[in-house]
């Protein structure tokens, strides 16, 4: 049975681990891993700008996600943000995310301060957004841009 949780400090080697394997399955890029591990700790002792939630079978995490704030002054509350998804290739396209999102989703519906969820993908990931136009999402109103140091 699969468990949908807010990730603890006892988590971390496995997100630690997760992002180190998207950077490299996605952009080729070998992550350093002690930053990589003071970021992810970072979100554990700043829990006012996001958290992770993660999935797990038994005591086995399998996937997990990064959940930031953001701060909506036309909606007076928070607009949460996903990042970092990973799930292991073992338990993809079983509804794992699928299961991750109604998390979050439940979590704005029940929280008067959170106003909806917000995503960015790779354009070239044509699988992630059939699967987030499933889930109901929509791509209809802004383009991302932006400018980054390199890694």
């Amino acid at each position: 049975m699969i468990q949908i949780q807010k990730a603890g400090k006892e988590h971390l080697e496995s997100i630690v681990d997760f992002q180190v394997r998207m950077a490299f399955e996605t952009e080729g890029l070998h992550l350093d891993k002690e930053i990589v591990r003071s970021g992810v700790f970072h979100i554990f002792q700043n829990d006012h700008k996001g958290y992770y939630l993660i999935a797990r079978v038994g005591e086995k995490v399998i996937a997990s996600l990064l959940v930031l704030y953001e701060w909506s002054d036309w909606r007076n509350g928070n607009v949460i943000w996903v990042h970092s998804v990973y799930v292991l290739p073992g338990y993809r396209e079983k509804g794992i995310f699928r299961k991750m999102y109604e998390r979050m989703k439940q979590d704005v519906i029940n929280d008067d301060n959170l106003k909806g969820i917000r995503l960015y993908v790779d354009k070239t990931n044509l699988n992630a957004q059939k699967v987030y136009k499933k889930l109901g999402m929509n791509d209809q109103h802004y383009n991302l841009f932006e400018w980054m140091e390199s890694v």
